[in-house]
């Protein structure tokens, strides 16, 4: 990955981020590499179904602190083995039981509301097919080791049918390789846990994608000033304006595109990163997730790869807010291969301007935030950055 300053980065066409090209929030510079990252039948009452991201989450367990934090999450829908538990249960708070009963799960009123497949060899995989499902719903255990693969072709064999497939996890990130196999993911889990802990790991992760759907503010700011200021190690500075770095994947006869990679900034930069956080780049490293944000607001987390940190020569770039009198700075490398995001797409079709050919005037995206920070988070604090 390519470091960032207290300024964005961008990270553009990223195999993971097929819509549009990506800007990465961050400050100074570094070299960042980022890891290229229905419908339901009304047979059974489903409140969190469609909650998080059109996923359903069941819930199967014995321990009554899990029910407990499930219920405080939207999950109301659970499993059983036994009706007594289930009954007892359903009198001290409001859930959806369900009952397992060999290979058949029934609700309540004792309609068949799902079939469960064990699935542990290629042969029988084979028969979990839409046109050999005998209700609405289907429930896969996979067994034998194998879990990604299976869920990939089941996912694959089911995508437009009516169904709805889900997958028994027996733990939070079992759950995650199953939403998202082949990148729509199974239709939802079953999540067989007595730790209360993976309902809240699953929770958050719900939570972080369904950050990623909102837009983040992106705000106008001019040229100030262009200075080249000599050799430094890339990283950034200010945490209350970040600029949005592009990624290197513009076209050039010199050198070929790489679109995985961010020359983000000096080591001291900051880069956004999930939660409402801001992380310096030198604490950047492989599997550290960032944000990465296009032209538009819209953004999305991203896993970091790699990391490289290396001397080269820097400029110096300051932009005044358009909309009000803050001016934000950023280091970053002086190459042609770096740039930064643009309002609007120029008349080459462009959406970024190489911090070699910025001039004082242009204008630039940037991302306004708190300036005060501790360990990353936004506090209320009186601070003077410069």
């Amino acid at each position: 990955m390519a470091s960032a300053s207290s300024s964005s980065l961008s990270l553009g066409s990223a195999k993971a981020l097929p819509p549009f090209r990506a800007s990465l929030l961050a400050p100074q510079n570094l070299r960042t590499v980022v890891a290229s990252a229905s419908s339901r039948r009304a047979s059974v009452r489903m409140r969190a179904a469609a909650a998080e991201l059109n996923k359903t989450v069941w819930v199967w367990t014995e321990s009554r602190q899990v029910m407990t934090a499930a219920v405080e999450r939207g999950w109301s829908t659970f499993l059983f083995g036994s009706k007594d538990l289930g009954k007892d249960w359903s009198s001290t708070a409001r859930i959806d039981p369900l009952f397992i009963d060999g290979p058949a799960i029934f609700d309540g009123q004792n309609q068949k509301v799902a079939v469960i497949s064990q699935v542990s060899s290629p042969g029988e995989l084979q028969l979990v097919q839409p046109d050999n499902v005998e209700a609405d719903n289907i429930v896969i255990d996979f067994r034998g080791g194998w879990q990604v693969i299976p869920a990939e072709n089941i996912v694959a064999a089911f995508q437009g049918c009516r169904g709805t497939v889900l997958a028994v996890s027996t733990n939070s990130t079992e759950a995650q390789v199953f939403l998202e196999a082949l990148e729509q993911g199974l239709d939802g889990v079953v999540l067989k846990v007595d730790d209360m802990d993976d309902i809240i790991k699953l929770k958050d992760y719900f939570d972080r994608r369904k950050e990623a759907k909102s837009q983040l503010p992106l705000t106008k700011a001019t040229i100030s000033k262009v200075e080249v200021v000599g050799m430094g190690d890339r990283v950034g500075s200010y945490a209350r304006g970040m600029f949005l770095v592009h990624s290197e994947c513009l076209e050039t006869s010199y050198i070929a595109s790489r679109p995985f990679r961010v020359n983000a900034g000096p080591v001291h930069a900051y880069v956004t990163v999930p939660g409402g956080k801001t992380s310096y780049l030198s604490e950047l490293g492989s599997g550290k997730e960032v944000i990465v944000v296009n032209q538009n607001g819209l953004w999305r987390t991203a896993i970091v790869g790699r990391v490289k940190i290396e001397s080269r020569p820097l400029i110096l770039i300051e932009a005044k807010d358009n909309s009000g009198d803050d001016t934000y700075s950023i280091f970053l490398q002086n190459a042609e291969t770096v740039a930064l995001i643009t309002p609007d797409t120029g008349s080459s079709g462009r959406t970024a301007i190489p911090v070699t050919s910025l001039k004082v005037g242009d204008e630039v995206l940037v991302r306004k935030q708190g300036g005060a920070r501790h360990t990353g988070i936004e506090i209320q604090e009186f601070i003077v950055e410069k």
